[in-house]
Formats: C-alpha cells, structure tokens, sequence
C-alpha cells in the first residue's frame, strides 16, 4: 500500500488527541496502563504535541484515497528520552494506526519508510522508545530489529529506548 504522510497543522489539534484517546481506549481493554494519560490529557501533554505541530514533526500517515489510517511524530532530536547524541539519527514518537487498521502490516510499513528516508539523509540510527508498561509493545519493536539499549524514567512512566541501525 502506498502511504504519504501529510503534515500535521495546529487546527487538527483536536483530531490528534482524539486519536490518542481512541488508542489510550484500546489499550485498556488489553488490561496495560500505557497511555492512559490520554484519556484526560494533562496540560504538559496537550503542550507537547503542540510544539511537536509547530515545529512540524506531526504527519497523519495516509492512504492513496487520502484516508487517514495513523499518525507519527518524526524528530531529527529528542533530547527529553534521549539527550544530546553524537550520532545523526531520526526519532519516532506518536506512532499511532488506528484501531480498524490493526493487524494490515502498516506500523511496519510506516517504520519502514521513515527508515528509507532517514537513511538517504545520512542517518546511523532510528530511534524510538516504548513504555515498559506495555510488554507486548516492546516485543513489537524488538521483532522490527529494534534494539534496546537504555531505560529513561520520566514522572509519566519509565521507557525502554530503542534504535535501530540503518546499514
């Protein structure tokens, strides 16, 4: 499937933290706290994604009918979880497929090609991290080739960070 990702403005604010509660919704159906936050979201949340817009790192990840089917959040830095880095590399935060389209191989897709154009751009490493409240989430990641290679506890929860080298 041929996806484009289409920059997040700050009128889809209101989308972007519905789609987060849809997924904060699931998720607790399977009985893990990971994103529960999202379901009344605190001020420095709403704030984040806020100035992840401004700074133009939101896309909605979107089909050939210009359907929406996700969304992501791409930083060339992220020095909250994983500090100043000596290496170039590209982050991933948000990375979010709606629920109907669980299951169709998309998150994979998505990683896939933020991976492509992160390598053309000369980058060593793609980054991300994955709360370790939610096993199942960082089993996913390790599957993709993801390898974790530190903790970050932050007031929220504490997260596994994982990178990924691009040979």
């Amino acid at each position: 499937m041929q996806l484009t990702f289409t920059p997040i403005h700050k009128e889809d604010l209101e989308d972007v933290i519905s789609m987060f509660q849809a997924a904060a919704d699931k998720i607790s159906r399977m009985n893990i706290d990971h994103w529960q936050y999202w379901k009344n979201p605190p001020l420095e949340k709403i704030n984040w994604v806020k100035e992840g817009i401004e700074n133009k790192e939101y896309f909605f990840v979107q089909n050939a009918d210009e359907e929406v089917l996700g969304m992501v959040r791409i930083l060339d830095e992220d020095l909250l979880y994983w500090g100043k880095q000596d290496e170039k590399a590209r982050y991933i935060h948000s990375l979010l497929v709606k629920e109907e389209y669980n299951g169709k191989g998309l998150g994979i897709q998505i990683l896939n090609t933020i991976a492509e154009e992160a390598k053309a751009q000369d980058c060593k490493y793609l980054r991300l991290d994955a709360d370790s409240t939610n096993p199942k989430l960082c089993r996913y990641y390790e599957k993709q080739g993801f390898q974790k290679v530190g903790i970050k506890k932050l007031p929220i929860s504490t997260y596994n960070l994982y990178e990924k080298a691009l040979a």
